[in-house]
This record gives C-alpha cells, sequence and structure tokens, in this order.
C-alpha cells in the first residue's frame, strides 16, 4: 500500500510541474508574440456594418 502511495503523489507532482509549465509557455507566447507593429496594423472596428455576409443572412432569414 506504501509503494501505491508513492506513486500517486509522484504522479500528482508530475501533472502539477506539467500545467504550471504550459502555463508558463502560454504566457510567454503571449508576451512574445504581440508587437507593436501587429498592433498598429489592426484597425479598430467602427460598429455594425451590413456586409455582404450580413444582406446575405438577412435574405435567408427573410427579414
Amino acid at each position: 500500500m506504501k509503494n501505491k502511495e508513492v506513486v500517486s503523489r509522484e504522479r500528482r507532482e508530475f501533472f502539477r510541474k506539467a500545467g504550471l509549465g504550459v502555463g508558463a509557455l502560454g504566457a510567454a507566447a503571449v508576451t512574445l508574440g504581440v508587437t507593436e507593429e501587429a498592433e498598429a496594423a489592426v484597425e479598430p472596428r467602427k460598429g455594425y456594418q451590413e456586409s455582404e455576409h450580413v444582406k446575405r443572412y438577412y435574405e435567408l432569414a427573410r427579414f
């Protein structure tokens, strides 16, 4: 029984460390992946716009 408890504890510790590692990699990817040039290239939306997709939806939905 004691051996099973040790294996279980080791497994939990492994998953805990793996989870922290994945979280750290995700945070690093987010902070390193965004540049000022990429932020400047994104245009802010100007509210509701009736695009071709919206017009087609209205046509099919009979609005």
